[in-house]
């Protein structure tokens, strides 16, 4: 019987892999001090790093204050990615409607800056409002096509999910056309049964009940995402103060050259 049961829960393991998947605060922690030591590098120096390293993706929450970096996210993305990600040709108007009614205190908005502080894909994970239905929640997401290939979605979905489960959400919702494909990996890999009616697609994974693995995994993913951004924010005062004043002294040196000649 013991033998039976232990099956069962190895067989349950593999169809959700976020029960026991947290990443450990040490090595969290470790990931950040080592990404924090590129911050002041150029913005432009391409930096080789072998593939088989894995390196921390910082997720923060987003608030109202990145409001405009959300529109200007969401409005540089191509037609075809405005077309998965609502699941219709989105024009500017309506994005910008959509972001303007943003719920910042109910829903939860995650995002990945680069270097340049450009919000480079980020993921809506909106609550249901529905008195019957709060045990609910959808998630969407969106790349800019030039971040794409590295995993951002997925890691994005995989940050929405812990927090969703530490809010007590139970069933988590992914409405995607049936042609957005990578999309539809991302919530197969999770362990999503996925239902198909025509062109377009539901997708639900039930999650497990938080613990105290998966609260303080979040705690610390969030303190270092913020301590990540604060770096980028300095880092990018300092290249632009520094871009400045070259300017200023090659200005400086063209009019002495011109007064000497």
């Amino acid at each position: 019987m013991a033998r039976l049961s232990s099956k069962k829960k190895s067989a349950e393991t593999r169809e959700n892999p976020y029960i026991g998947r947290m990443i450990s605060a040490q090595k969290l922690i470790k990931a950040s001090y080592f990404a924090g030591k590129n911050f002041f590098r150029p913005p432009l120096l391409q930096v080789i790093r072998s593939p088989a390293v894995a390196v921390m993706v910082p997720i923060r929450s987003l608030g109202p204050s990145h409001t405009e970096r959300i529109a200007q996210h969401l409005l540089g993305l191509t037609p075809a990615d405005r077309y998965f990600r609502f699941g219709y040709a989105a024009n500017d108007e309506q994005i910008e409607r959509y972001v303007s009614g943003l719920d910042f205190e109910r829903d939860e908005i995650f995002g990945i800056y680069n270097r340049r502080l450009e919000l480079i894909a980020m993921a809506h994970l909106a609550f249901a409002v529905e008195a019957d239905f709060t045990s609910c929640a959808e998630f969407g997401v969106s790349v800019h096509a030039h971040a794409r290939g590295r995993g951002y979605g997925a890691r994005l979905f995989d940050r929405a999910v812990m927090h969703a489960r530490n809010e007590g959400v139970q069933m988590m919702f992914i409405h995607a056309l049936t042609e957005n494909t990578n999309m539809l990996i991302i919530a197969r890999a999770a362990g999503a049964k996925v239902e198909r009616d025509g062109s377009e697609s539901e997708a639900y994974l039930r999650l497990p009940p938080a613990d105290l693995d998966s609260r303080i995994t979040e705690m610390v993913e969030e303190s270092l995402a913020q301590t990540d951004y604060k770096l980028k924010v300095q880092a990018h005062l300092f290249w632009s103060v520094l871009r400045i004043m070259q300017d200023i002294r090659r200005g400086v040196r063209a009019a002495r050259d011109c007064t000497s000649s």
